[in-house]
């Protein structure tokens, strides 16, 4: 996964504290954590189109959360960011190798293939079961000073 993944992720996890009809911008967002604004604003207008964010112009513009963070998960954030392709892609390299087959669907076939894709299903459903909720509770219970200066830095 990229790096936009995590960024993608903070951000998220930080909109939850700031009020729901407040929006902030890319450029505070980024500045959060020293991130290159317009690389991130990348990665803000990807979970725009996916639904998870909503963004506004103007000079009250920014983003903010499109739904409760109770409905957004893991899976959400890095499908729009990564796009829903496999993390593993066979390339049938057995096809070219001793033995190999053209007429063979190595991808059924190959055991390593197998294995990774019982791999990437585990980590979707882990992912899948997992949302931007839990990771704020989880946040609030181990720093409980988080949210205040998170929004105070977000929105002062």
């Amino acid at each position: 996964m990229n790096e936009g993944v995590e960024w993608a992720l903070h951000s998220c996890v930080n909109l939850t504290w700031v009020d729901g009809d407040r929006a902030v911008t890319a450029a505070r967002l980024a500045a959060f954590y020293e991130l290159p604004a317009a690389y991130l604003n990348k990665q803000l207008q990807a979970l725009a189109r996916a639904g998870i964010l909503t963004s506004t112009s103007g000079p009250k513009g920014g983003f903010r959360l499109a739904r409760s963070p109770e409905r957004i998960t893991l899976m959400d954030i890095v499908t729009a960011i990564e796009g829903p392709e496999d993390a593993f892609r066979c390339t049938e390299i057995l096809r070219k190798g001793p033995g190999g087959d053209p007429a063979v669907d190595y991808r059924a076939q190959c055991l390593v293939s197998q294995a990774m894709g019982r791999a990437e299903l585990a980590w979707r459903r882990e992912l899948a079961g997992q949302t931007i909720a839990d990771i704020k509770a989880s946040v609030e219970a181990a720093y409980p000073e988080a949210p205040e200066r998170t929004r105070k830095r977000l929105t002062e």
